[in-house]
């Protein structure tokens, strides 16, 4: 996501860049060391949505990927969600069914598991707008006290390996307003809308609060098939590719799939909409609002299509086939990135961070709550060398508000200090990057993250992963650097 300041970014305001960018000057002396020849190691990294691993091992010009041993530290593991929602006649009300299919890739046994429902605090406790009943296949408990999670006890204690699955009855009313989970007017946006599984690992279950400044979205790659039931007169672009088949007299069914991906979000409205493929073979689609100008959007497809490539040519190829933009200028939060759909201004700089995204949190997965650096902060490094930017003079005239505070603190410490956000995650976090590539040199540092995304595609990535995977790529001890930078873990 771009932040912006919370209810303050105006139509006319299309840039969100101008919030976050950062001209801060010189590499430190520290990051100037010359640096040494590139490791030919990869590290191991977690891959896949059933808890694999990969590793990769060194052919002189990359890294092969292969299988390994379960990863125990994830889990439930391979998720698999399939939704059935019928639409009212305005796309703000959505009614039906979801179940979700899973293993245990942990030796310890798995008694319940966690529904999020993260914006369920959006209105507040006292009004829900997601509301989950009729739970099968395990016994519902309470919400939690902030009313984004919901226990469900299972049966009886699954073992390392088994499976099992779970179905409720769901029911959505979107709020009103110009948000990622909100409708503006006619349009309606549907984001962190389908509850999904919560994720337990070395630290136990993730039950982070919804947080407004940034993301709590932590997930594993799942996938999903959702059927959406709505008036003909709506478009509802949605995670995944998407087929329209008749339904009842003036209805549509739109059935959408996506493979490996850590959540759904779609869209529904009277949306004007116009299409391209960029030079890569990526299949691009713009959904604009109805005050967004002919001339915007083509100028947001044109963005579009450079931009997938761009990323892919660094990271990896796009894996999602489709990639849809919905574009309205009341967004307060500037945008914000889904698995093959974002919500985003009129501006070419916003809209490359939120594609950049796809690869940074959605195919690199990572705990966004509390390591909001690994996705925002590499996003916005990638959208740097998309737009052509180096991050000249980028360190030198950081200035740090305490002694606490940290590229690396959880979104805890930023909603206590929100307008520190921006500045240190995006801005100091990117500028860190930057001083990382200079000490490494422009083509091991171009190898270290291609390789480092090949090793983590579809798994999570940790602070304490990347720091060992840059430290194979030299043999400068990079010790002085993150301390410099402020990078723990």
């Amino acid at each position: 996501m771009r932040p912006t300041p919370h209810r303050a970014l105006g139509a006319g305001v299309l840039s969100a860049a101008a919030l976050i960018a950062c001209t801060l000057p010189a590499t430190p002396a520290a990051a100037r060391t010359a640096p040494g020849p590139s490791a030919t190691a990869c590290v191991t990294g977690r891959t896949a949505a059933d808890g694999a691993q990969a590793k990769g091992t060194s052919t002189g010009s990359g890294c092969a990927v292969a299988p390994l041993a379960a990863d125990a530290t994830r889990t439930p593991a391979a998720p698999g969600y399939t939704v059935s929602l019928s639409s009212n006649s305005s796309g703000t009300g959505w009614t039906g069914h979801e179940s979700v299919s899973f293993t245990n890739a942990s030796p310890t046994a798995l008694s319940e598991v966690y529904l999020r429902l993260w914006d369920n605090a959006h209105g507040g406790c006292s009004a829900l707008p997601i509301k989950v009943s009729n739970v099968s296949g395990g016994s519902a408990g309470a919400l939690s006290a902030d009313c984004t999670s919901l226990k469900v006890t299972l049966p009886s204690p699954l073992a390392q390996g088994g499976s099992a699955s779970i179905g409720f009855d769901l029911g959505i009313t979107v709020p009103s307003g110009a948000d990622r989970f909100g409708h503006d007017g006619a349009f309606s946006f549907l984001g962190n809308a389908l509850p999904v599984l919560a994720v337990r690992d070395g630290a136990g279950w993730h039950l982070d609060p919804y947080t407004n400044n940034g993301e709590s979205f932590y997930s594993l790659a799942a996938d999903f098939k959702v059927t959406l039931d709505h008036p003909s007169s709506l478009l509802v672009p949605a995670t995944g590719a998407s087929t329209d088949a008749p339904g009842s007299s003036g209805r549509t069914v739109t059935t959408a799939t996506a493979s490996k991906v850590r959540d759904f979000a779609w869209a529904a409205g009277p949306f004007s909409k116009i299409s391209g493929t960029s030079p890569g073979g990526v299949a691009v689609n713009v959904y604009s609002v109805s005050n967004i100008s002919s001339s915007s959007a083509q100028s947001m497809l044109s963005t579009a299509k450079s931009a997938v490539d761009a990323h892919a040519s660094r990271f990896g190829a796009y894996p999602y086939g489709e990639l849809d933009a919905v574009i309205d200028n009341n967004y307060w939060f500037g945008g914000m990135e889904y698995p093959g759909f974002v919500l985003d201004l009129v501006s070419s700089t916003a809209l490359t961070h939120e594609i950049g995204h796809q690869w940074w949190y959605g195919i690199v997965g990572d705990d966004e709550y509390n390591s909001p650096w690994l996705d925002e902060a590499f996003t916005d490094y990638a959208t740097d060398l998309a737009l052509g930017k180096t991050g000249t003079n980028c360190w030198s005239s950081v200035s740090w508000a305490s002694s606490a505070e940290k590229i690396t603190d959880s979104m805890a410490y930023w909603d206590a200090h929100s307008s520190r956000y921006s500045t240190v995650v995006y801005g100091y976090g990117k500028c860190a990057l930057h001083d990382l590539r200079r000490l490494l040199g422009d083509t091991a540092m171009a190898k270290l993250l291609k390789d480092y995304a090949a090793a983590h595609w579809y798994g999570v990535s940790t602070t304490a992963e990347f720091k060992a995977a840059a430290q194979a790529a030299t043999s400068t001890d990079l010790t002085s650097f993150w301390t410099q930078h402020r990078i723990d873990g």
